[in-house]
């Protein structure tokens, strides 16, 4: 059997933690082969064993049957290998061709010759059907497009063998489309693909071969056409997984949150929410369904106190918010776990116990008299870590910056839960975590909602909105296209109204 890649019994350590332990993983010349695993079962660790950025305490790699040592991306780079992060490795202000060419520009007399590199971009982007301009300002393109520009640069490089670390965490239903095509065309050229993902409905339907590990040690490699999602999801979580979410009716209330013709400009001062009205009410889950790049962003940050807003009112439980200062929004009673957790979300150089307490450091028990009680910090910190299920290496002194992107996200999760606010806004909650991690924060939502709560879920997962939200508004071009209820729409009746058509039978889901 010929491998491309072979990393057999690969130990790697950080400190007394052992992050792989003894992981065998073999990639076939032309396959898609999936990586599966919990949050923080050493998946990302791995693959960063391939790509050089760690060095191994154990194990061997070989690459086409040759054994290697690869000290640093350079050298992976060199044996043909290339990594597409999670979170994309580039210059906002800079264009695709600069990102793509930094650290081996092309040079015509000491001089950079970035004509030649945007030609031979363009010839790549046309022959893998990527369709990325070259001189485009990241800044000024998608995410997804943006993950384009990184499969481009691993390309540019010559790469053979293609790491993609949790592909799909950012993108639209509609890119993750065109990003398995584009895997299927990269493998009909002659590549090989390791893909780190906790999708399951992707696994099954893009893979050849899936390898399991579970807190960092190898579970097993199965062929993907002789298994199903739920013996994945057993053989990663080590039990069985439900992926219908039991709730029972909501008993809805008063309004809590109330928007009413509200307009909100990006930052080059155009219109991205236009006259949206919106109403959540206590003990109800509202989710909004809608493409990226709808208004989304500009309507939470609005709600959050993190952009301004140009008219319109924003109200919660009969309270003027409009316009008011981010802390005083979240003293108001809005929790608030933010789509992009590393902006927004948390310090990354931070521990994780100071991140736990970023929006009560100054009120009692954590603080009296300006004075920090680091014995309630860490005292509150542990508690949701080990509630959550948060694994890290330091307990509550890990960085945050060193945990696994699903674990950062339980760690907010448990924070802005742990606050008990009036108004719970999630957006994006379950990126980037695993099933079984999904179905904990599911029942989080709804306990929410249980208790009397307002809980207004974004999400980009059709599944999901349906599965937990109670009614769902559907966003379009900065405006709610209607209101409908989970068990009178279908998905495709919502992915017309998020293209933008109106139903001519549309169910009505209540007030809005």
């Amino acid at each position: 059997m010929e491998y491309v890649i072979e990393m057999l019994g690969i130990r790697k350590e950080f400190g007394n933690f052992v992050a792989n332990n003894n992981i065998t993983l073999q990639l076939k010349k032309g396959e898609i082969h999936a990586l599966l695993g919990e949050n923080g079962a050493g998946k990302s660790t791995l693959m960063n064993v391939l790509f050089g950025l760690y060095q191994p305490e154990g194990g061997l790699i070989k690459v086409r049957g040759k054994s290697v040592k690869i000290t640093d991306p350079n050298v992976a780079n060199d044996l043909g290998i290339g990594m597409v992060h999670q979170h994309f490795m580039l210059v906002e202000n800079f264009t695709v061709t600069e990102n793509i060419i930094l650290g081996s520009e092309p040079t015509k007399l000491g001089v950079v010759n970035s004509k030649d590199a945007a030609k031979k971009i363009k010839e790549l982007s046309e022959r893998y059907h990527l369709d990325v301009d070259p001189y485009a300002k990241i800044e000024d393109i998608s995410v997804g497009m943006q993950q384009r520009v990184e499969i481009l640069k691993t390309l540019y490089r010559g790469a053979e063998i293609l790491i993609f670390d949790e592909p799909t965490a950012s993108l639209t239903p509609q890119e993750i489309d065109e990003l398995m095509s584009i895997m299927r065309l990269l493998i009909k050229e002659g590549k090989s693909i390791i893909i780190i993902t906790h999708k399951l409905k992707e696994i099954m339907e893009v893979s050849d071969r899936v390898t399991i590990i579970r807190k960092g040690e190898g579970v097993g490699t199965v062929v993907t056409a002789e298994t199903n999602p739920n013996q994945l999801a057993e053989l990663m979580v080590g039990r069985q997984v439900s992926f219908k979410t039991v709730k029972k009716d909501p008993q809805p209330r008063e309004v809590s949150l109330n928007i009413e013709n509200l307009f909100v400009t990006d930052y080059r001062g155009v219109d991205k929410v236009k006259g949206l009205n919106l109403q959540v009410r206590k003990g109800e889950i509202v989710g909004i369904a809608g493409i990226d790049g709808n208004g989304q962003s500009e309507l939470i940050e609005a709600i959050t106190g993190l952009r301004g807003v140009k008219s319109g009112t924003i109200t919660l439980n009969g309270k003027n918010i409009t316009g008011l200062k981010p802390r005083k929004i979240t003293e108001a009673g809005i929790g608030h776990i933010p789509q992009d957790r590393h902006k927004h979300g948390l310090v990354l150089d931070f521990p994780i116990g100071h991140n736990i307490v970023l929006q009560t450091y100054y009120q009692e028990p954590v603080s009296k008299n300006g004075v920090m009680n680091y014995k309630k910090v860490n005292e509150i910190a542990r508690r949701i870590i080990e509630e959550y299920d948060v694994r890290t290496g330091q307990g509550e002194m890990t960085p945050a910056r060193a945990l696994s992107g699903g674990n950062q996200q339980k760690a907010i999760i448990g924070r802005e839960v742990d606050r008990d606010p009036e108004l719970l806004i999630a957006a994006l909650p379950t990126r980037g975590l695993d099933v079984g991690a999904i179905e904990f924060i599911h029942q989080r939502l709804i306990e929410q909602r249980d208790k009397g709560k307002a809980v207004l879920l974004i999400s980009f997962e059709l599944d999901e909105v349906m599965n937990v939200s109670d009614r769902i508004a559907v966003i379009y071009d900065g405006m709610i296209m209607d209101t409908v209820l989970p068990k009178d729409t279908t998905e495709q009746e919502l992915g017309l109204l998020m293209a933008g058509e109106q139903l001519q039978q549309t169910k009505k889901g209540g007030n809005d």
